[in-house]
């Protein structure tokens, strides 16, 4: 099964007078959607777009892992835990919070910055905080969040090329940037789609497009 969600639907957040603006896709802070709540262990598929200077001040997360993934721009991160990190497109930002941790979130570049934070909920709860970010992340390579139970692929597709969706018991699937067709649906930048025990999926680029792919195998 395949439910599109649309971007037009998403959530709008943040505050834009401070020069923050976010979309959420799922229920999040003052939101609340009670059919909306998560799709297997994701919670939040945020998209974030911060203007020079602005950003999130410091705060709480516990029992949750973080994964960042900038399109442009660049993100500045630091945490209670000693990180202090500049996280740019093409990298992986992860951080499990764990037990309890506090980060903020920053974009003290010249240029806007845009990113996407997804939240995953851990098997376990609890634990010590941890934090990784790999550079240059390869489409041929998931990045495994592990504590989730879940990969994340990121495809790079030119026009015309075709990738297979992971049969899994779950997918979670966010266009980034372009047009793809899945399953005889057209989806663009910001649309996503929630799958279910679907098998032999291919996603197919209508131009340029980026796409960020979890396979939920423990959904």
């Amino acid at each position: 099964m395949i439910s599109v969600r649309r971007s037009g639907d998403r959530f709008p957040g943040g505050d834009p007078a401070a020069g923050i603006e976010s979309h959420h896709a799922f229920s999040f802070g003052t939101f609340y959607d009670p059919d909306n709540l998560r799709f297997g262990p994701v919670l939040a598929c945020n998209e974030e777009r911060l203007a020079p200077g602005a950003g999130f001040d410091e705060h709480p997360h516990s029992h949750t892992e973080l994964i960042t993934w900038v399109v442009e721009g660049e993100l500045t991160h630091r945490d209670s835990a000693g990180h202090a990190t500049v996280v740019r497109a093409g990298d992986v930002q992860r951080l499990s919070s764990a037990g309890g941790v506090r980060h903020e979130e920053r974009n003290e570049g010249t240029v806007p910055l845009t990113f996407i934070q997804m939240w995953l909920a851990p098997l376990e709860p609890g634990g010590d905080p941890s934090y990784e970010i790999v550079h240059g992340i390869a489409d041929s390579t998931p990045y495994a969040v592990l504590a989730a139970g879940a990969l994340l692929y990121v495809r790079r597709l030119a026009a015309g090329e075709r990738t297979a969706v992971p049969d899994a018991p779950g997918v979670y699937l966010h266009v980034v940037r372009g047009e793809v067709a899945l399953g005889g649906e057209e989806l663009g930048a910001g649309d996503s789609a929630r799958i279910t025990k679907a098998q032999g999926l291919d996603l197919v680029a209508a131009g340029p497009a980026e796409v960020l792919m979890w396979d939920l195998n423990s959904a």
